[in-house]
């Protein structure tokens, strides 16, 4: 090789790392990202219906990516515990939340929230919503929620409602509230854990997590009286809704999806809702979630934003009219 030859190959080479120098750390995050393993902060416990959403979620990332997405359980204080810790993680994409509605939009329930549910984070993509009923204990002499409550008011202060999530204690409370039942709370850490005490009797009534609620109430362990959307849902088709019953006009969404710490790059962002927009089009996982207990409704950033503003202001206008004082 002669000399000029050389000259111009080590000119080359010193120009591209001139032109790396002065492209925008985007460009390197869209090339690169990601080179490590990223992690997904589930809000609840296993076996819970968020578990599952979140899991599914990672698997197919994982997948794309070629990098190992990991679940990580961080449950506490309705989401709270884990809002926070995701809030104050470093805002490169490899910490990741499964938002739920539970802590995101049920902020009116504390009289401080550690975190701003729109600004405090990126949210990158809108997965589902859980579809919800009330269920009773099948030994009750109910089979229906207008006889539920006709038997508690019968019963003053003798039966009590479990939940396992800011959801559950909403109708729970509004539920009192319209119709001057008089039921005892009794919060748990976990749906699931709600449920096994359904089942056994040591609470009367509990909104469980439709996936976990489903089979057993397909199993005829416990009695569905009720659903919280404006229309039935398939899975149920002989259930009505709270609307048609006991509380016309009710409607109570419970939704999940993707975020991340504010201020994520713009690439980072999109190329992970594209993952998941993906992962939910793609017919066989999207079985998966419906069998989960997760009704798929994907949204992009932009969508998914103005989503969780718009629950934020119905759930808190729910929670106010319910009459249940902030905690904390």
């Amino acid at each position: 090789m002669s000399g000029h030859s050389r000259r111009v190959v080590l000119g080359t080479g010193l120009a591209a790392v001139a032109a790396a120098a002065m492209r925008p750390a985007g460009a390197f995050a869209q090339e690169a990202y990601p080179t490590r393993p990223v992690t997904i902060i589930n809000p609840f416990a296993p076996g819970s219906v968020s578990d599952a959403a979140a899991r599914l979620v990672a698997q197919s990332l994982q997948d794309q990516f070629g990098q190992p997405v990991i679940v990580e359980n961080k449950v506490g204080g309705g989401g709270l515990l884990a809002g926070t810790f995701v809030q104050r993680a470093k805002p490169d994409g490899y910490t990741l939340m499964l938002t739920a509605s539970s802590s995101f939009s049920g902020a009116a329930l504390y009289k401080s929230m550690p975190f701003d549910p729109v600004n405090d984070f990126t949210h990158i993509a809108r997965i589902g919503r859980f579809p919800s009923f009330v269920a009773s204990d099948v030994r009750l002499p109910v089979k229906t929620i207008q006889e539920f409550v006709a038997y508690a008011k019968a019963n003053p202060g003798k039966l009590s409602y479990g939940h396992g999530n800011n959801m559950g204690q909403i109708v729970g409370e509004i539920l009192k509230l319209r119709t001057g039942a008089d039921i005892v709370r009794v919060p748990y850490r976990s749906s699931p854990a709600g449920v096994v005490d359904l089942i056994s009797g040591q609470i009367q009534m509990m909104v469980p997590d439709f996936g976990t609620g489903l089979a057993h109430a397909k199993g005829g362990r416990i009695r569905p009286l009720a659903m919280f959307s404006k229309e039935r849902h398939p899975e149920l088709p002989d259930v009505p809704t709270m609307d048609e019953t006991v509380m016309p006009g009710f409607e109570l969404t419970a939704w999940c999806g993707l975020s991340a710490p504010a201020n994520v790059p713009r690439d980072i962002t999109q190329k992970v809702s594209s993952a998941v927009e993906k992962a939910l089009t793609d017919p066989v996982l999207r079985q998966r979630f419906v069998n989960a207990g997760v009704d798929v409704y994907y949204g992009n950033p932009q969508e998914f934003l103005a989503f969780v503003k718009f629950q934020l202001t119905n759930w808190t206008k729910l929670i106010k009219d319910s009459g249940i004082q902030p905690e904390g």
